[in-house]
């Protein structure tokens, strides 16, 4: 279902133009009018859900098949030298659209880009404690 505020529900279902690189009955991918490098693309449900918290299990088991499908085809035709599959859920973590969405894109080597992260450090104390928080 559509949420009728939402600009890429509109733009998954065709009510604002888009550069569409594959189309189903529950997808549209298309190109990023903002990039991070030359190809980078959105995977977008058809049906609104703000997050990943919100996707259902039906649509959330798709997204994999088909970014893993769009990455090869990109790699391809494309020829990058990487690949990124980015998906971020609230603003903490990036999300700017609240409308469940994962990013494809392409890497080149020396392409300017950095999407990574610092690695830090726990003892294994630490590493036990935060593994019985989450598991109990």
């Amino acid at each position: 279902m559509m949420k009728d505020n939402c600009i890429f529900c509109k733009i998954a279902n065709g009510e604002i133009p888009s550069k569409a690189l594959y189309e189903d009955e529950a997808f549209k991918v298309i190109l990023d009018l903002g990039p991070a490098t030359k190809g980078h693309a959105l995977i977008l449900p058809k049906d609104h859900a703000d997050n990943l918290y919100e996707l259902p299990d039906e649509i959330a088991s798709k997204v994999l098949v088909l970014a893993k499908k769009m990455a090869t085809l990109m790699t391809e035709k494309l020829q990058c030298d990487g690949f990124n599959l980015v998906q971020n859920n609230g603003e903490a973590a990036g999300q700017t659209v609240n409308h469940f969405h994962m990013h494809l894109i392409p890497r080149y080597v020396n392409d300017g880009q950095n999407i990574n992260w610092v690695p830090g450090s726990l003892s294994q104390e630490e590493l036990e404690e935060i593994k019985n928080q989450i598991t109990e």
